[in-house]
């Protein structure tokens, strides 16, 4: 997989020390309450994992899938949720743990029905930042890291499914996802 890197953008242990500190911040934030923390799935399970283990309090969890690429490089514009959560985010402290925000629809689809839901408070954490492709006006509370106009995998991304198991988050090679 690393033959199909252009460059490696955040190394595993960048990402490691960083995730470490969002959890810290987290625990420090929600002291005397228990969040409940929804990973957005597939490509935020792994740092979903290494966060919660770093979020030194009682929590609780849960998984909903919504995407707006399907298998494209680009988002179409539409986002698909499945495993909406209704009743178990009624009152509760929702934090919502996305993997990257690029244009952000996905992110602001998903803020808004949760708080028409009635959500107690809703924050957002994400690993990857990419806001020169912002198209929604959305801004995450908690930024891993803030990354370049670029095509990102490993560390749970992928591409068509591929590279989520990259330990390190790399930019793919253009003649990968051109062809």
């Amino acid at each position: 997989m690393r033959e199909d890197m252009a460059y490696i953008l955040l190394s595993r242990e960048q990402i490691a020390q960083r995730v470490k500190k969002l959890g810290e911040c987290i625990r420090r934030d929600f002291e005397g309450k228990k969040p409940l923390m929804v990973c957005i799935l597939k490509g935020s399970v792994v740092f979903f994992s290494d966060l919660i283990r770093s979020v030194d309090m009682p929590l609780e969890i849960e998984f909903m899938t919504a995407s707006s690429y399907g298998s494209a490089t680009v988002s179409s514009g539409e986002v698909k949720v499945v495993g909406a959560l209704d009743e178990k985010i009624r009152d509760r402290h929702v934090i919502l743990v996305e993997d990257i925000i690029d244009s952000g629809r996905t992110i602001a689809y998903i803020k808004a029905d949760m708080l028409n839901k009635g959500v107690k408070s809703l924050t957002v954490c994400t690993l990857l930042d990419k806001p020169s492709r912002r198209v929604s006006d959305v801004q995450p509370d908690y930024t891993g890291f803030e990354v370049p106009d670029a095509f990102v995998v490993g560390y749970g991304l992928d591409y068509a499914q591929a590279y989520r198991n990259f330990p390190d988050i790399g930019v793919l090679k253009p003649e990968i996802y051109e062809n």
